[in-house]
């Protein structure tokens, strides 16, 4: 009895020492990553071209995947159920931050560690180059005119579009039909086919095609124009009303499962960093439509909080959600 005993012993302290040791090698092998949003989307091409200055920095190969759906939902309880041992990485944008609020689920990104906050985006509401319409407001009075007529590209309840939509219906009227989509890239793709009539889009989405000319701006989301789209009018020229929700956008970021340990995520917070400041991300980012944050550890945390209680209670204080930001223990701003 005793031998046996002592070697189930052995082989139990063997197996910690090889795991110790893989820890302290971390990473050993490939990393998996989960982007939460379909390919050709703003998270997708923002984690895609990031990925390879990171497998740079860590000499390995994350390979990627695209889990979408449930408004993020299903990409990130996917990694929520891996080990927590690093190698199972989320790419999200801002949704979960608002999953209690809008019913979605019980868990936000305080229930997992921000490796990186690496750069946030602007909003423009986009059409096709044949659309009737020049600006928001042509196309807000239209609606007016014709309610549930036009459709909108979406992404779910608690999108970016959706977030937008019931933000102009706070102070507006715009009835519309919704037609939902798996990410910014299916419903661009719709777009650029003509099956909708306009979405509201991160810019780092569509830049690229507004500024060929395959779709065009409408509005942006904010008070004054953007230096990279001159043209396109703020979207407070056709409902002044908006200017006390802005200035608002999305964000992307990189996560882990909050119980990983801790010299892996110091590992992955280093390579994220150089890897976000290099000089090739950066003039991709700027190229993209988007303005670099690079934040990480309690800088990254304070981000989210904000983000998360502005957006929550101009919501709520706008009716358009029915759940007070209050019972679900988010601050006022």
């Amino acid at each position: 009895m005793t031998k046996p005993l002592f070697t189930q012993l052995a082989i139990a302290i063997g197996s910690l020492a090889v795991a110790g040791g893989a820890l302290a090698d971390y990473p050993d092998r490939n990393i998996q990553g989960t982007i939460q949003w379909g390919a050709g989307g703003a998270t997708d091409n923002v984690v895609r071209s990031l990925t390879p200055h990171v497998e740079e920095v860590l000499d390995t190969t994350i390979v990627l995947t695209n889990r979408p759906g449930g408004t993020g939902v299903i990409g990130m309880n996917h990694v929520m159920r891996q080990r927590p041992d690093g190698y199972n990485l989320l790419f999200g944008a801002e949704n979960p931050q608002l999953y209690p609020l809008m019913g979605l689920a019980d868990f936000t990104y305080d229930d997992m560690y921000p490796i990186n906050i690496i750069g946030q985006g602007r909003v423009v509401i986009a059409t096709h180059p044949n659309s009737p319409f020049d600006t928001f407001a042509e196309l807000l009075e239209y609606a007016h005119e014709n309610p549930d007529e036009l459709k909108m590209g979406g992404t779910g309840a608690g999108g970016l579009p959706s977030t937008i939509h019931a933000m102009i219906n706070s102070v507006d009227d715009l009835n519309v039909r919704t037609v939902t989509f798996g990410g910014d890239g299916p419903g661009v793709t719709a777009l650029l086919g003509e099956h909708i009539d306009f979405m509201p889009l991160s810019l780092s989405a569509v830049a690229e095609q507004i500024r060929a000319g395959r779709l065009k701006g409408l509005a942006v989301l904010g008070s004054e124009e953007l230096e990279d789209l001159p043209d396109v009018p703020p979207i407070t020229d056709a409902i002044p009303e908006l200017d006390s929700f802005l200035p608002w956008g999305p964000f992307w970021g990189v996560f882990v499962r909050e119980d990983t340990p801790d010299d892996v995520k110091a590992t992955l917070e280093d390579a994220y960093e150089q890897a976000v400041a290099s000089d090739g991300f950066q003039e991709f980012l700027a190229n993209f439509g988007g303005e670099s944050l690079n934040l990480n550890g309690e800088e990254a945390q304070q981000y989210l909080d904000n983000w998360q209680s502005v957006t929550a209670w101009s919501m709520f204080e706008a009716d358009a959600v029915e759940k007070s930001p209050e019972e679900l223990g988010i601050p006022r701003p």
